[in-house]
């Protein structure tokens, strides 16, 4: 396959810009379905801040269908190009059907959990009698099209990992395009207020999962799709869920983390806190998801070369994407401190949320420009299949450092020591990665000098 002698030549930098730049893209676009949705939620009339607070109780619930999303996505597409790298082209054309029935069989089980338990979850997540309604009324009608979000993620990670980079950014633009519409005439135009917003988002989720599923099933992809490939096989089940498990336990680390928010949110700054958060996190996801996109633009580089034993190149893929997360994070960095007021606004100027949220945003992203060290790294030891230590670096930053800050910083600083508490873990995470990773990538040196000696010999 040329794809297959593209991704072991061709000059690393070339490769990373043709995957990651419509990765990027891809996930710019994913983070947008949230974020548009909250700028029009922030500005209905009356309703605005209790709304977007609405909105903000669902956010672990959200996280939650995207962790699922991310173990059979990611799971399947980095194994998919190990596959690929080791020469065994029939396993990465089965877990292309795996990907599919996985998707429909964990999205189904979520819709129903969801939505027969939905009040009790909610209120768990911190809604109060004042934002119940608007958080139901937004999250019924997205777990209702849980399928379709699972399968849309899950399949654009495929057709990327197949080789089709492209094509996987142009159905997400117009996933998104579709959502930026229907939500600016179901919410203003009917009527239809934050459920309008909701049947936009699940709208434009159908238009994508459909148009990414026709793509295999047309035949127009490298890998190609048989009905065969539906049933599901165990080993390939288990090779996804390894490889998976780490951005599944990081999201579900980030659920975990916004319902403990939610909650401290609540005690200390009431329930436009919470709707405060609700714009810190679009705006942190804004900048976060062109690292994502990296992420996901070198797995295939970093998965096939290291699959090949082409480590020198597997490295530099790594550390071109984690220099580029710093340039990135930096320039987001700079426009969060010294023009909050203008992002903030683009979510709702009501006085009260509008100081809340600037003076959070502020101490929440303190951190930015070095925790691209921390994701890149996570995935890069993903990617090369050490699923054991991936998951404890992803879980450096949600879990094992972040919950405990949470729990004990309010106690000292009330509403900022919630704030503060992000930037604290992010510093002391990036630390530890980078001691890791110094580790992990000097044993590769090792490993390509014993390939030398061998071929000397």
């Amino acid at each position: 396959m040329k794809n297959e002698q593209i991704l072991g030549t061709e000059p690393i930098g070339k490769l990373l810009f043709k995957y990651s730049v419509p990765a990027i893209i891809g996930m710019m676009v994913n983070a947008l379905y949230n974020v548009v949705d909250r700028m029009f939620i922030g500005q209905i009339p009356d309703v605005g801040p209790l709304a977007i607070t609405g909105v903000g109780v669902t956010m672990p619930i959200m996280t939650i269908i995207l962790a699922f999303a991310m173990l059979v996505g990611v799971g399947a597409t980095t194994n998919i190009s190990i596959k690929l790298g080791q020469g065994n082209k029939e396993d990465a054309q089965k877990l292309i059907g795996n990907g599919i029935t996985l998707s429909i069989v964990i999205s189904l089980i979520i819709s129903v959990v969801g939505i027969v338990f939905g009040e009790n979850i909610l209120k768990l997540f911190g809604a109060s009698e004042a934002t119940l309604y608007y958080a139901e009324s937004y999250i019924y009608i997205i777990l209702a099209g849980t399928v379709f979000n699972v399968l849309a993620f899950t399949l654009n990670n495929t057709i990327r990992g197949d080789g089709n980079p492209k094509l996987a950014a142009i159905i997400m633009v117009v996933g998104c395009l579709t959502n930026i519409v229907l939500d600016a005439v179901l919410i203003f135009v009917f009527n239809l207020g934050i459920k309008g917003a909701a049947i936009a988002t699940v709208t434009s989720q159908i238009v994508t999962a459909v148009w990414a599923l026709m793509y295999y099933i047309k035949g127009k992809s490298n890998l190609k799709f048989k009905k065969e490939s539906l049933k599901l096989d165990k080993s390939l089940v288990s090779a996804i869920f390894a490889i998976g498990s780490a951005p599944f336990a990081m999201q579900m680390a980030t659920s975990l983390v916004q319902a403990i928010s939610n909650n401290a949110l609540k005690l200390y700054g009431g329930d436009l806190a919470i709707g405060a958060m609700a714009t810190i996190s679009s705006i942190s996801m804004i900048f976060l998801m062109p690292i994502f996109g990296l992420n996901q633009g070198s797995q295939p580089i970093i998965g096939f070369n290291y699959g090949a034993k082409q480590y020198e190149r597997s490295n530099k893929a790594f550390k071109i994407s984690a220099l580029a997360s710093i340039v990135i994070l930096t320039t987001g960095w700079l426009m969060v401190q010294t023009m909050p007021e203008i992002i903030v606004g683009m979510f709702n100027k009501d006085p009260k949320l509008m100081d809340i949220s600037v003076n959070g945003v502020r101490i929440y992203l303190l951190m930015l420009p070095i925790i691209g060290i921390s994701i890149t790294g996570s995935n890069y030891i993903q990617s090369v299949g050490k699923a054991k230590v991936a998951m404890f670096l992803s879980l450096l930053r949600q879990v094992i450092l972040l919950i405990p800050m949470i729990v004990m910083l309010p106690k000292f600083f009330g509403l900022n020591g919630v704030w503060v508490s992000q930037p604290v873990s992010d510093f002391l995470a990036t630390v530890i990665t980078a001691i890791v990773l110094v580790k992990e990538l000097r044993s590769y040196k090792v490993k390509n000098e014993e390939i030398l000696e061998k071929k000397v010999a």
